[in-house]
């Protein structure tokens, strides 16, 4: 075989009438590749070090933190991230210090994990950035809506305490209920915080400067968050 590799234009040679089989060739007949099980026993191997080769680790200990709800140790978060425990607490320390990440002091050590009230801030800031927002909130409020109505209830904690013998269906709707509600309270501060951004970045003209007044958007339509 030669060791030239292949022409992108195909090859320079066909085979002859006589070297074609005799009966045509099936799907069954073709084996592409010989694949045993020892081929993926390091996957996780393999994608772990392309996720290093692709990432720094700066930005790998921030994913990994970013999605730490239960407190860890250092090494446990290093393991993760693929990085000395060392370069992970030097990390985590930063980021505990720019409000990012929470640390608990325990008999077996100090422990991290996310900041909810940073990581709230970050899910607002998101959604303020989205275009379909306002369609966002009409839907999650027509979910609720339905929710009510289908059980004469205001609420999914209202229907909870109730003496009503709930089936898992609806013990589902309440999960999903509650679900629908935390959703509508992020997008309406969401809002809000797209509204406040819109004050503050609003133009002074010229003018108005001369005389202290400050030109404001003219009042819009825009649909109750109620």
């Amino acid at each position: 075989m030669s060791d030239e590799p292949p022409s992108p234009d195909g090859p320079e040679e066909f085979p002859t009438e006589e070297e074609l089989p005799d009966d045509p060739v099936t799907v069954d007949d073709i084996t592409p590749f010989a694949v045993t099980n020892s081929d993926f026993k390091d996957i996780d191997d393999f994608a772990a070090a392309e996720w290093k080769q692709e990432t720094t680790a700066d930005e790998r200990i921030r994913t990994v933190i970013n999605r730490t709800t239960i407190p860890k140790s250092a090494g446990d978060i290093a393991d993760t991230a693929l990085v000395s425990e060392t370069k992970a607490r030097t990390t985590l320390n930063k980021l505990a210090q720019e409000g990012l990440v929470r640390n608990h002091q325990t008999d077996s050590g100090k422990l991290y994990d996310r900041d909810p009230e940073w990581h709230l801030l970050k899910q607002i800031r998101q959604l303020a950035s989205s275009g379909t927002l306002v369609d966002q909130i009409q839907r999650v409020k027509q979910e609720l809506a339905e929710y009510k109505s289908k059980y004469d209830a205001n609420n999914p904690e209202e229907l909870l305490i109730s003496d009503r013998e709930l089936n898992q269906n609806e013990l589902n709707d309440i999960s999903h209920w509650r679900t629908a509600e935390r959703e509508l309270s992020h997008l309406r501060a969401a809002y809000r915080f797209k509204q406040a951004k819109e004050r503050v970045s609003t133009v002074t003209e010229p003018e108005d400067e001369q005389t202290g007044n400050q030109t404001t958007a003219p009042a819009s339509s825009h649909p109750s968050l109620q």
